[in-house]
């Protein structure tokens, strides 16, 4: 038995009886259930093929800006969450922020959207623009999260609607500690792991401690927790945007992907192009009621 969630974008409700009563007339279709209003809601479905079941999901919505995330239904509720930060759980690039503050931005999100699709190497990417920031105030940091920084919406939701549920929550980034330690802590997640800037009183050095965390730290962090953990591969969950999430996307028992590039969008089991975070929620089954809202 397939599941296939569907979600409305953000801040709308589009899923409502009649397009529920369209989508029971698919082959294979067994019965629809709501999951919050005409927010979100599940179809299931006798069905072997879930990118065939998607493709007919998807070919009934008619380009209706709702997302489509397909899986075994037996197995949809995860026990352990991995998220990227930045364009993830948040809206930014923290470096490119950083790097305004030498006047550098334009320069070095040019160099960061590349990498993110897969361009260049992400490793030699980050040490390039880390050696532009090299001068900069560790104390902008707390300046920049306060004015410049938006948590995606939902993700709070998200995430502590899943401890509350007893799983394990990981923020895991390409970006800086001084960042992911405050972000996680707001969003609510277990812990966080990321790459740390050096710095001589106060001051970046233009250089990041060795090793630098990227496509392989996470897919180790995933397979570490799971361990750890004692669960088996499809209890998990991870969700990024980048090409240097991409391995710990295809590793998860459901990898998803957010706002992506198109060859992380395209490799993902599902991907989220215009709901919130709430939409992992929902993939799992929990209904609007059981959400933990901040």
């Amino acid at each position: 038995m397939l599941v296939a969630t569907l979600v409305s974008a953000h801040g709308q409700a589009l899923v409502g009886e009649t397009l529920l009563a369209r989508l029971a007339r698919i082959p294979g279709a067994v019965r629809t259930a709501p999951l919050d209003g005409t927010v979100a809601a599940d179809l299931f479905a006798e069905a072997a093929d879930a990118r065939k079941l998607e493709a007919d999901v998807r070919a009934v919505l008619e380009g209706a800006p709702i997302d489509v995330i397909v899986q075994p239904a037996a197995t949809r509720r995860k026990a352990l969450f991995l998220a990227d930060m930045d364009s993830t759980m948040i809206g930014q690039e923290c470096i490119d922020e950083l790097a305004a503050v030498v006047g550098l931005k334009e320069h070095v999100a040019a160099i960061t959207e590349r990498a993110m699709r897969g361009e260049i190497e992400f490793e030699p990417a980050l040490r390039e623009r880390v050696a532009l920031l090299k001068g900069v105030p560790l104390s902008v940091v707390d300046e920049i999260i306060r004015d410049h920084i938006t948590l995606t919406p939902g993700g709070s939701a998200l995430v502590r609607t899943m401890r509350a549920n007893g799983s394990y929550t990981a923020l895991v980034s390409g970006g800086f500690t001084v960042f992911t330690g405050p972000i996680s802590a707001t969003i609510g997640f277990d812990e966080h792991r990321s790459n740390i800037l050096l710095a001589d009183g106060g001051i970046l050095r233009g250089e990041v401690s060795n090793p630098i965390l990227g496509k392989q730290a996470k897919l180790d962090a995933l397979v570490e927790l799971r361990a750890r953990l004692k669960l088996a591969p499809e209890q998990t969950l991870a969700v990024g945007d980048g090409a240097n999430d991409l391995a710990m996307l295809g590793e998860a028992g459901l990898g998803i992907a957010f706002r992506a590039k198109p060859a992380v969008a395209s490799a993902a089991d599902a991907r989220l192009d215009h709901a919130d975070l709430t939409a992992l929620l929902y993939a799992q089954g929990y209904t609007g009621s059981e959400i933990v809202r901040a």
